[in-house]
Parts: C-alpha cells; sequence; structure tokens
C-alpha cells in the first residue's frame, strides 16, 4: 500500500504529475486500462488531457505525489481512452488505496460544490487557509465536511448468521444489517433499534469490529458483532426485501472483499 498524507493548503508549485480524482455529479474519470480494471488519471493539470474543472480541492500526497479532487460541468465528455464511472462500478477495478482516496475526493468534491454560501445567511463563503472548513463572511458560520455515522452489525446465532437485501441489491445479494445513527443515540443503541426494526430481531452481546469509510454519499460505518437474543424474523417492507438465518457453510452471494460487511462475514466463517 503507498502512503497517503492528508494536506489541506497546496504547493505553490508543481512539480511533477499530480492524482486527479474529477467527478462530473457522481460518476468519477476513470482511465481504461483493461476489462475491468481502472485507474486515476495522472497529469499537471486537468486542462491536459482535455477536461476544464469547475472547482478543485488539495487532498494530500500519496507517495509524496499530490492528489486532487476536482468538480467537473454537468456537460464534460470523457477524454478518449476514459469513461466516467459510479463507485459502486468501481468497486474492485481500482486498487484499494485509489479507491479509498476517490470515496475521499468524492465527499470533499461535493462538500466544496455545496458549501459555496452559508445556510444560515445565504452569504458566500470563504475557505479557511489552515483547516478543512469554510466560513460565511457575514455571519461568521464555520461548516466542516459532513460525515453521517451509521452501524452494520453481524448477527449471529451458533453457525447461522442473520442476512438481509435490500430492494436495491440484486436479487441473490445478501449482507449484514446496518443503518443510519439517530440523534441521542449511543452506537449500541442503534444497532439494538435497527435489528429490531428491520428484523424483528432482539440481540445482545454487542461488540465493536471495525470501521470503515463509505462514500455513498457521505457514511462512516462502524461495524459491530452481536448474538441473538429473541424474536422471530419480521422484516420491515420499506427497509428490507428480505432477511433470513444462513449456515455459515451455505451462504447466499455477499458483498466483495472490501466492504466491511464481507469483513464481517469472513471474520465468522473462520472461527
Amino acid at each position: 500500500m503507498r502512503t497517503f498524507i492528508p494536506g489541506i493548503k497546496p504547493p505553490s508549485e508543481r512539480s511533477q504529475p499530480a492524482w486527479w480524482f474529477a467527478f462530473m455529479g457522481n460518476k468519477l474519470l476513470v482511465e481504461c486500462v483493461e476489462t475491468l480494471t481502472h485507474q486515476i488519471p495522472r497529469s499537471m493539470e486537468l486542462a491536459d488531457i482535455g477536461v476544464k474543472p469547475v472547482r478543485t480541492q488539495f487532498l494530500g500526497t500519496l507517495d509524496n505525489q499530490e492528489c486532487y479532487c476536482a468538480e467537473l460541468p454537468k456537460d464534460t465528455i470523457a477524454p478518449e481512452g476514459m469513461t466516467f464511472s459510479g463507485l459502486r462500478e468501481l468497486f474492485g477495478s481500482l486498487e484499494e488505496d485509489f479507491f479509498s482516496l476517490s470515496g475521499l475526493a468524492f465527499q470533499i468534491s461535493e462538500w466544496d460544490r455545496t458549501h459555496q454560501y452559508c445556510g444560515h445567511c445565504a452569504t458566500q463563503t470563504t475557505q479557511l487557509p489552515d483547516q478543512r472548513a469554510k466560513r460565511c463572511l457575514n455571519c461568521g458560520l464555520v461548516n466542516y465536511p459532513r460525515l453521517s455515522p451509521a452501524v452494520i452489525v453481524l448477527v449471529t446465532r451458533n453457525e447461522d448468521l442473520l442476512l438481509a437485501r435490500s430492494h436495491r441489491f440484486p436479487k441473490s445479494l445478501y449482507s449484514a444489517i446496518a443503518g443510519f445513527v439517530e440523534p441521542g443515540e449511543s452506537l449500541e443503541e442503534t444497532v439494538i433499534r435497527e435489528t429490531y426494526e428491520e428484523t424483528g430481531i432482539s440481540v445482545k452481546d454487542i461488540r465493536y469490529f471495525g470501521s470503515q469509510p463509505w462514500p455513498f454519499p457521505n457514511s462512516l460505518m462502524i461495524g459491530f458483532t452481536a448474538t441473538y437474543a429473541d424474536g422471530e424474523i419480521l422484516i420491515d417492507p420499506q427497509e428490507l426485501a428480505d432477511a433470513a438465518w444462513f449456515n455459515k457453510h451455505n451462504l447466499p452471494q455477499i458483498p466483495p472483499k472490501l466492504s466491511i460487511a464481507r469483513k464481517l462475514i469472513d471474520w465468522f466463517i473462520s472461527q
């Protein structure tokens, strides 16, 4: 893995090509290297590859090479040999560190785009030079990039896992239970509420597992394990298409390896 060092203020002069994480809406500009393999464009300026950004933000350095995110006009045409693709579609076709940086880039680019004006008094904002923040020139309100915490929990019962299928999933794909943290909740309370609301299952023995930034659009996924306490599966049809217990030796299609959902499942199978 390469070493990424976050930064806010770009160098005064650029001496070598930079990595450009350029978005048109929620689609990332990538080079098509070969079938199912993509990479991030690298050049001195985006204009060198034939695109003109609306605005840019310095992200930091990756192995001492500068990284920038950029917002592109909605009518931008991808240069020859390149394409625009959603981050979900790039899951697995970008190298892991570049995929992670793409998520960071998307969140910073969206924050930059949506905070040009103050949400309190509608005055234009200015970016602070020493931190990732925008200050209102009129009322002084400061806005930082938004982060929405969400929990994801793998519920187990002996050798079985409780897995669910969202309406937006392919018909054969199942994953762990997940949901956003509500105001006033602890993470453990969210695990209990989300599991019960979505599946009718009560849980116990809640344990922290790990976390993962999830740029869809600006989440931090906080992973837990829990064991079955009580109840029968009764799904909320507004939230889920299906939920069921699966034996760890006979699983349906599960998420790809880069996701924390897959890490939770793989961990349980290995026990």
